[in-house]
């Protein structure tokens, strides 16, 4: 792909022209911002658009939430479903008003009652312009094309290979319309089926793009079909050490391992490759190897010892695809 400076301005530039305008894009009050995200799950945006304002307008802040009965809450919510999003937000906003203040960290707001990792990164990336990438359906609809990623996009495997990569993508400077800009795209131009390519910003920036397979992206396999999924590791060597990531999110929290291509789209890659095959589950990888070079590594890897490995948890398929090269 073309450089990620390049992929983040054509995205922002696009996301600043083209930006549906909604309530809750016109403020940074982390109680509206939250009522907005908690609203949206599993709930499209023209549904909740008339439930927003009649519920901020019974509920203009927190501490009115918190001061309310549940029957009061169900009954603002009342036509939107899934009644367990009211319940929690009337605890969560008493959590609020206890700790005297929205919390402004990412951990303190995954930690309120109904919150998961994709409302608490939300929150934080657009509230308080937090560096932290969403990962939502929309969000793995657009990654998984870019990527031309073959994973069942329901395994927790293939999530957390995107969500990596959301995060390498991610706009530190505005990582808030970056998010929603992720969004946004998937809701209006990387749509299910049938992507609109022709208007898509990223057009040259997108792998499944590039190979034709758009419309086959992405893969939601059936419960217990096995499927094929192409990877590319590098092994980048520079002065005597190896380039490693240590992985930040489960599964395999803690564990290194040797970066895929696309998260390393500046490393210059060297030609010499080996393959070899590796099943997880239903996941069955055909992994090729590569030599590449880097000057400076990238955020969030490292530069590593070869004799330092051995005492690293270092995943399996990291360490065939060295065992190969060797």
């Amino acid at each position: 792909m073309k450089s990620l400076s390049d992929f983040r301005r054509s995205l922002l530039a696009w996301y600043d022209r083209s930006a549906r305008s909604l309530p809750w894009r016109r403020t940074c009050d982390p109680y509206r911002i939250w009522v907005s995200e908690i609203m949206l799950q599993q709930t499209r945006v023209a549904a909740v658009l008339p439930y927003y304002e009649r519920f901020l307008e019974r509920f203009p802040d927190v501490e009115s939430l918190a001061e309310a009965s549940e029957p009061e809450v169900l009954a603002a919510w009342s036509g939107l479903g899934y009644y367990s999003r009211a319940r929690n937000m009337l605890k969560a906003a008493r959590q609020i008003v206890e700790r005297c203040g929205f919390p402004r960290d990412y951990e303190s707001i995954r930690a309120l009652a109904g919150v998961g990792d994709y409302t608490a990164a939300a929150i934080a990336s657009i509230a308080f312009g937090l560096p932290h990438a969403v990962l939502d359906g929309n969000v793995l609809r657009v990654l998984s094309r870019i990527a031309n990623d073959a994973g069942d996009i329901s395994s927790a495997l293939t999530k957390r290979r995107l969500g990596e990569i959301a995060n390498l993508f991610l706009d530190n400077q505005r990582p808030g319309d970056f998010n929603q800009a992720l969004m946004e795209l998937g809701a209006t131009i990387c749509v299910p089926g049938q992507p609109l390519c022709g208007e898509c910003p990223l057009k040259r920036h997108c792998e499944a793009h590039r190979a034709g397979v758009e419309k086959k992206r992405p893969v939601k396999a059936a419960r217990g079909a096995t499927r094929k999924v192409p990877l590319t590791l590098l092994v980048i060597e520079h002065e005597g050490k190896i380039l490693l990531y240590q992985r930040q999110h489960p599964p395999m929290r803690g564990f290194w391992e040797l970066p895929e291509s696309l998260q390393v789209p500046l490393a210059q890659r060297g030609g010499v490759s080996r393959r070899f095959r590796h099943s997880i589950m239903n996941q069955n990888y055909e992994v090729t190897v590569e030599r590449a070079t880097l000057a400076r590594a990238p955020k969030g890897m490292r530069w590593l010892n070869p004799s330092d490995l051995a005492a690293l948890p270092l995943t399996t398929m990291s360490r065939k695809a060295l065992r190969l090269l060797r």
